[in-house]
């Protein structure tokens, strides 16, 4: 199970396995941290409710929000009816995603004959505290080289890491997708449609594709889905503030 080193932090988002409950409160393991958690009746749900065990089963896997931290006694106070159903599917595609940064982890300590707590305290944690998580630092391993050898970890976890990354990951690609609707009365209309969808283009680095007039669609892949989503609607926010016959969509 992907570790952390330390405790959360107030209002981070954590997943925990619940292996207690009584009437009053719901304790569990967090499986990212080596520590206790406690989900008190009035943290448990969004309403009024006589038992906890009304709401959380023993074995379930939940997402849960820090509100307190207790480091002498390594005990979270948690709260369930804080975290939104946006917030838990997040949380839980990332937690799906540090795992298997940890098996990537694993397989590379293997090669270099150490074992999982080895890896994470040679460059395991360092991986996690600089680049966010041990899949990303990992996955985006060629372009994190120099950075890498910068913080000192040593050539040969470099490598090994290079080497898994180059035969165990294939990036997934995202297809990004934004409705443009593009408009000209004028009488060289023609013309100005054109020269925006080429400045569309230009900006933003996708493809730009007839739909019916006056919707056009722009389509972008990337394996880096957040960071350019970001990116373009930037663009076309700027695009747009230029042109008034001009407007765009995001299309799930």
């Amino acid at each position: 199970m992907a570790k952390r080193k330390g405790l959360p932090n107030v209002h981070e988002l954590v997943v925990v396995k619940i292996d207690e409950v009584t009437q009053f409160a719901a304790w569990c393991d967090l499986l990212e941290y080596e520590a206790r958690g406690m989900i008190p009746i009035s943290e448990a749900a969004g309403k009024w409710i006589f038992d906890v065990r009304e709401v959380v089963k023993e074995g379930e896997i939940k997402v849960a929000k820090v509100i307190k931290v207790e480091e002498d006694k390594n005990l979270v106070h948690l709260s369930l009816k804080r975290v939104s159903k946006a917030d838990e599917k997040e949380k839980m595609n990332e937690f799906r995603k540090e795992e298997r940064g940890e098996k990537l982890l694993e397989m590379t300590a293997k090669k270099l004959g150490k074992n999982l707590k080895e890896a994470y305290e040679e460059v395991g944690y360092l991986l996690q505290q600089k680049f966010g998580s041990l899949y990303d630092a990992i996955v985006n391993i060629k372009k994190n080289y120099g950075k890498l050898e910068k913080l000192n970890v040593s050539r040969e976890w470099i490598d090994a890491l290079l080497e898994t990354a180059e035969k165990s990951v294939k990036e997934k690609k995202i297809e990004l997708k934004f409705d443009l609707e593009v408009k000209s009365l004028e009488p060289n209309g023609i013309e100005i449609v054109k020269s925006i969808l080429r400045e569309v283009k230009e900006k933003t680095g996708g493809d730009v594709k007839y739909v019916s007039a006056p919707i056009y669609r722009l389509e972008m892949k990337t394996t880096d889905p957040k960071k350019d989503e970001k990116r373009i609607l930037a663009a076309l926010e700027k695009i747009k503030s230029k042109h008034s016959n001009f407007s765009y969509r995001r299309v799930e």
